[in-house]
């Protein structure tokens, strides 16, 4: 139908239905079904790209990799601002109990200490004292304003060049990658998180699919931190016997 007329009906056809007619090929199921699949293939391309990458460097508590610091992420505290959310007790627990068992020798938790909920690495220093980590073994990095930031700050503020990273599961792919992209010969633990929610778990996990779209331009752009800081010794300090 190329003349713009209906000859069924025996009139001329408005504009749009006649770029409906043209497109309506292009909606059959069997033209669709692989357009759809090629989209999602593309969609879910990065985060493949983190799996394959961290595989084999993600373990349980329990698996024995032993390093001289770990690394806790920040992820937002409780409404107040001063006590960790369900998560972030999560890795706090989970890094407290490989400190206890030799595992690591000093801990940096990096985090938002401007964040919307507070400042994330104030609660998280002060949770580990509570339980029994000393202070003079843990260092805070308040610039850590993402997973990127967060690697890239350890490695060239902190001199980190082997850690434990600490998260949550659905978290370390990116963290993993992220970091050992950077040079960081990094291994993450998987976190527990026993007062999480199944749907703010589920949220969570489809939402390392954008995230890791952003992994990706980070990685490629080799873009700088957000903050910028001097090397410090602060971390070989808390190292030191």
């Amino acid at each position: 139908m190329t003349d713009g007329i209906d000859h069924d009906r025996g009139y001329a056809m408005s504009p749009w239905r006649r770029r409906l007619r043209r497109l309506a090929p292009l909606a059959r199921p069997r033209r669709l079904a692989p357009l759809a699949l090629g989209l999602t293939l593309l969609l879910l391309a990065p985060a493949a790209w983190l799996l394959l990458t961290s595989a084999g460097h993600v373990h349980d508590p329990g698996d024995d990799t032993n390093v001289p610091v770990m690394i806790v992420f920040g992820t937002g505290l409780e409404p107040g601002g001063t006590q960790p959310n369900a998560f972030l007790r999560g890795r706090l627990d989970t890094a407290v109990e490989l400190f206890r068992t030799g595992r690591a020798k000093a801990v940096l938790v990096s985090g938002d200490a401007h964040g919307d909920s507070g400042d994330e690495v104030t609660a998280m220093s002060r949770y580990l004292t509570d339980r029994g980590v000393p202070q003079r073994r843990i260092v805070a990095d308040g610039y850590g304003l993402d997973s990127y930031d967060t690697c890239r700050r350890a490695r060239d503020v902190y001199g980190v060049r082997r850690a434990l990273l600490v998260s949550q599961a659905f978290h370390l792919p990116r963290a993993v990658s992220l970091c050992r992209g950077l040079g960081v010969d990094a291994d993450g633990v998987a976190a527990g998180c026993r007062d999480c929610q199944a749907v703010t778990i589920a949220y969570k996990t489809t939402r390392e699919v954008p995230a890791a779209w952003k992994a990706l331009y980070d990685r490629l752009s080799d873009r700088p931190p957000v903050v910028r800081s001097p090397a410090t010794e602060q971390l070989a300090a808390a190292l030191r016997d």
